[in-house]
């Protein structure tokens, strides 16, 4: 009986990852989209360290290009993904400062 490739199990996780994604981000409510990307962009942060560590492992191996080529694709995913999410944090916050009335309708109204 032959073992199944490690790959395969990965590549399974992989997916199920995708879909449990998928369905986490699209059935939060608007109102959780702040503390969700939040927590998006800690886990980014993890994955960068993850990312850092076995590409910087894999640089001692012998067949260490797939290993750095991926390590780098997911920095790159990662930093995008921390970034955009700050963005979109420091947009939405910016929605719930008090706006500031031009002077023409303070005067107008007395203040």
């Amino acid at each position: 009986m032959e073992a199944i490739d490690p790959n395969i199990y990965r590549l399974a996780i992989f997916v199920l990852a995708i879909f449990v994604g998928y369905y986490v981000v699209w059935s939060v409510t608007p109102a959780l989209h702040t503390p969700l990307m939040s927590v998006t962009n800690a886990i980014s942060s993890v994955i960068i360290v993850g990312a850092l560590l076995a590409a910087g492992a894999a640089a001692i191996g012998p067949d260490s290009r797939f290993a750095q080529g991926t390590g780098l694709l997911a920095v790159v995913l990662a930093s995008i993904n921390i970034f955009g999410g700050f963005l979109v944090t420091q947009r939405m916050l910016a929605m719930y400062k008090k706006k500031e009335r031009p002077a023409a309708a303070r005067k107008e109204s007395g203040e």
